[in-house]
């Protein structure tokens, strides 16, 4: 997902990529992954899902129009074949679980052979699109008003800053064993050494340090431990991942000003276009109470939300019991059901993706994409 991680415009990687035309131009379907990649990386995706290219019609495959929707159904696949796409970005992924035939038999498996017969890409980009910085959860916060906000879980970057996951410090006791376990240690793979002057015990010794990988750890720890005569103060450090700005799942959002709880209720109304949605005041809470701080996730929030310390909780769905225990501590709770916490998002995606594509080719939104849920 950027630079690391801004959802913005970036440099755009091209293998042949667009063929003009009087009327219509083209990207080819690799080079246009390699910049919705650039967009916002896979790599910030969470690891339970299923996102990127699902569905790829044999290749060589050009791109003309970009069909974006929050959920490919069928009537929504219907649409798209109408309107001509050569590329479905479906937020939600609609292959998650392994299939095991494709047949006629169920809606899922006839979108795949919709897709191939039509030669049609699928892709999908789901929890990347929750962790960038200009993604869902950003634009969700848009409802507030005027705030700031931080990721409630943070995104680590996707490699370590130095090579290696680990790294080993430890004293040589004397000049003449420094050779050997230089010596033994460049012989194993994966490790990067560097020696510095050190003093202990008003000794001059020489300090090694090594950056190594999981699998060469337990070498150097081998080794380390037949030699336990030639060394001292040995320290294994782990190198975690640096956390990225700005990126991560959910968003805990401080309002400049405090509303009221009613007040809130119309701001999210109006920014999500509902009638309705659904409130659990938390115990000893009125629609008069002031709202100061609040933790959101788009779409089903349970594992994101659960244990911060907010004034309201505004997600598309909770479990019961979780509501349940949020409304106890006096958070107040707003659900507005799954996609519609999401599909607003798509209009700006569009936008975005317009600049960060150059107007290479067309983009455009699903007429029939909904939430399958209304309220009766």
């Amino acid at each position: 997902m950027l630079s690391s991680a801004r959802l913005v415009p970036t440099t755009v990687r091209l293998v042949q990529p667009w063929i003009c035309s009087p009327s219509r131009s083209f990207m080819d379907l690799k080079a246009l992954l390699s910049s919705l990649n650039d967009f916002a990386s896979l790599s910030f995706a969470e690891s339970w899902d299923n996102v990127g290219l699902l569905v790829e019609p044999s290749p060589p495959h050009t791109v003309s129009t970009l069909f974006l929707t929050n959920d490919l159904t069928e009537e929504v696949m219907e649409e798209a074949l109408q309107k001509k796409a050569d590329l479905i970005l479906s937020y939600h992924p609609p292959i998650f679980r392994p299939m095991k035939r494709i047949t006629w038999k169920t809606w899922k498996e006839r979108l795949v052979i919709r897709a191939l017969e039509n030669r049609v890409g699928i892709y999908s980009p789901h929890t990347a699109y929750d962790a960038v910085p200009q993604g869902v959860n950003h634009w969700l916060a848009k409802g507030l008003g005027t705030c700031t906000s931080r990721p409630i879980h943070p995104s680590k970057a996707p490699n370590h800053p130095t090579e290696g996951t680990h790294r080993v410090e430890f004293n040589v006791n004397h000049t003449q064993d420094l050779d050997k376990v230089m010596s033994a240690l460049k012989g194993i793979g994966d490790v990067s050494v560097t020696s510095f002057s050190a003093r202990y015990d008003d000794k001059e010794q020489t300090r090694i340090s090594l950056n190594c990988t999981q699998k060469a750890l337990m070498q150097v720890v081998a080794f380390l431990s037949k030699n336990s005569q030639l060394y001292q103060k040995t320290e294994i450090l782990s190198l975690e991942k640096p956390l990225l700005l700005n990126t991560g799942m959910g968003r805990l959002c401080t309002l400049d000003e405090s509303v009221s709880v009613e007040a809130m209720i119309e701001r999210i109304k109006s920014h999500l276009k509902l009638t309705h949605l659904r409130l659990a005041l938390g115990v000893g809470k009125t629609l008069e109470s002031q709202i100061k701080v609040v933790a959101l996730c788009a779409g089903s929030g349970n594992s994101v939300l659960q244990g911060v310390e907010a004034d309201l909780y505004l997600t598309g769905e909770m479990s019961h019991h979780d509501l349940l225990d949020a409304a106890s501590q006096g958070i107040n709770v707003i659900l507005c059901e799954h996609s519609n916490t999401e599909r607003g998002f798509l209009a700006d995606l569009q936008e975005m993706l317009v600049a960060h594509l150059e107007n290479k080719i067309n983009i455009i939104l699903s007429e029939t994409d909904r939430d399958p849920l209304r309220v009766v």
